[in-house]
C-alpha cells in the first residue's frame, strides 16, 4: 500500500489542478493521497469529483505557523472544514497573502527586478498566492535558474532582501483548533534547514505534549542522518512518523510517492480523526 500524505494543487502553489493531481497520483501507483494546499480546502471538491477508482483521498491543509520567530508548517488531516474557529483562522492567514505578495513585488522592484504583480497573478492562476509564485516569476525573468534558488537571503528566504512576513498562527493554537475540529496534525519537514531557521527539538517535544500527532520524517529536504534523528525523536516523544513527497507538480522536481507513509501509521491517523473521513474513489468524472 503506497500512501503520500503531502501534496499541493493549483488551489495553492502546485501546478496540477486538483483533478489532475488525483489522476496523476493514480498513474503513479498510489493507493492513498492527501491534498494539503496552503491554508485552504478549496481544491477538495474538484479532487473528490475526479477521484479515480482505487485511489483514496485524505482531505487536509498545510497551515502556516510561527513560533519564537521561526516559520513552520503543520499538516492538518481529516478536520471538519466548516468548523468556525479553524475556518476563521485559515481565512485570516489566506487573506493576508495578497497584500504580503504585493509588498514583496514592491521590494523586488526597489532592488531593480522588473517583476510585475500581473505576472505573479498569472502564475498563481487563482490559487492562494505565495512565495513560490513570486519565485517562478524570478525564474521567468532569468533572475534565478530555479524556484529553489529564489529562496536565499538574497531574495525570498525568511529575512531575505525581498522577504515580507505574513500572518501566521501560533502552532500551539493551531493544534488546539485542528483538534477541536476533529483533525490530526503532523509537523511538516521539521528539519528542512535550507528553507531557513528550524524549530528546536525541545519545542517539538512541547508541541507533542500539546497534542501534536506526528512529524514528517521521510521528506526530500531530510538527508538519511536527519531522518534517523527525527525517527528517534518521534519515538522519544510519542509522535507518529510519516513520509510524503511534498509534491508541487512541475514547480519542484520531486515525484508523487517519492516518500511514503507506513500503512500502520496511516491507520492510526484515521483512527484519531473525527472531523472527516478519507474518501474512496468511485471512478471520477
Amino acid at each position: 500500500m503506497r500512501i503520500d500524505l503531502h501534496c499541493h494543487s493549483t488551489a495553492s502553489d502546485g501546478t496540477d489542478t486538483p483533478a489532475e493531481l488525483v489522476r496523476n497520483a493514480a498513474r503513479a501507483g498510489l493507493d492513498v493521497v492527501a491534498l494539503t494546499d496552503h491554508d485552504t480546502t478549496r481544491g477538495h471538491a474538484e479532487a473528490i469529483a475526479a477521484l479515480p477508482e482505487g485511489l483514496t483521498l485524505v482531505p487536509g491543509a498545510e497551515l502556516s505557523c510561527r513560533t519564537d520567530g521561526v516559520s513552520m508548517h503543520l499538516l492538518a488531516y481529516l478536520f471538519d472544514p466548516e468548523e468556525p474557529a479553524l475556518l476563521a483562522e485559515r481565512e485570516l492567514v489566506r487573506d493576508d497573502r495578497v497584500p504580503r505578495a504585493r509588498a514583496m513585488v514592491a521590494r523586488l522592484n526597489e532592488l531593480g527586478v522588473p517583476v510585475a504583480w500581473e505576472q505573479v497573478e498569472r502564475i498563481a492562476a487563482g490559487g492562494s498566492v505565495g512565495r513560490p509564485h513570486i519565485a517562478s516569476a524570478l525564474v521567468e525573468l532569468g533572475v534565478v535558474p530555479t524556484v529553489g534558488d529564489a529562496f536565499t537571503p538574497e531574495w525570498l528566504a525568511d529575512g531575505g532582501r525581498a522577504y515580507v512576513p505574513k500572518h501566521e498562527t501560533d502552532p500551539f493554537e493551531a493544534i488546539r483548533l485542528v483538534k477541536n475540529a476533529g483533525g490530526v496534525t503532523v509537523f511538516a519537514h521539521p528539519a528542512a534547514v535550507k528553507r531557513g531557521r528550524t524549530v528546536p527539538e525541545a519545542t517539538t517535544a512541547k508541541l507533542a505534549e500539546a497534542g501534536l500527532d506526528g512529524i514528517e520524517v521521510d521528506h526530500m529536504d531530510h538527508d538519511p542522518a536527519t531522518r534517523t534523528r527525527l525517527r528517534d525523536l518521534a519515538g522519544e516523544v510519542g509522535l507518529l512518523a510519516t513520509g510524503s513527497s511534498d509534491y508541487h507538480g512541475s514547480r519542484k522536481t520531486v515525484a508523487l510517492g517519492a516518500n511514503t507513509t507506513d500503512p500502520e501509521v496511516y491507520g492510526e491517523i484515521i483512527r484519531r480523526a473525527t472531523g472527516a473521513f478519507p474518501v474512496p474513489g468511485t471512478g471520477g468524472s
